[in-house]
Order: C-alpha cells, then sequence, then structure tokens
C-alpha cells in the first residue's frame, strides 16, 4: 500500500541544513564579539541567521505533504541566509 504522506524530515544531513547551522553560530559568535547587545542590527543578523535554519527545517517537514510549501520556505531559507 503507498503511503498516504511521504517519507519527509531527515533535514539534519543535509549540507544546506549544516552549512546555515554554521552560519548562524557564526553569526551569534560575531555579533556577541563586534556588535553591541543593544543594537537592532545585531538583533536582524541573529533573527536572519535563525531563520535560515528554521526555514530549512519546517520546509523538510512539509516536504511530505506539500511540495509547494517545501519550496516556498527553501526559498525563504535562502533569502534570510542572503540576508
Amino acid at each position: 500500500m503507498d503511503d498516504i504522506i511521504l517519507k519527509h524530515g531527515g533535514y539534519r544531513k543535509l549540507k544546506g541544513f549544516r552549512f546555515s547551522r554554521l552560519v548562524y553560530d557564526i553569526t551569534v559568535r560575531f555579533c556577541e564579539r563586534y556588535i553591541d547587545k543593544y543594537s537592532r542590527t545585531r538583533d536582524q543578523m541573529i533573527q536572519a541567521a535563525r531563520s535560515g535554519v528554521q526555514n530549512i527545517a519546517e520546509g523538510s517537514e512539509a516536504s511530505g505533504t506539500s511540495k509547494k510549501t517545501e519550496l516556498i520556505l527553501t526559498q525563504v531559507a535562502r533569502a534570510s541566509l542572503e540576508e
């Protein structure tokens, strides 16, 4: 019998996810070291990096039911990491 919901997840093994986690970790360390903790720039940088990680994870989870949602979230992750 075919699965109703396709296999999904497994995003932790993706190179893109690993890279985005690295970008997030480095961004946080950079901001802690060089940018004033009350700066809006610091908040934006950390939120953009976090968004990249989260959207890859959410897109992977959504892939079982909606390829369209997966693609949208992947594009959002890409835009966040470019920011």
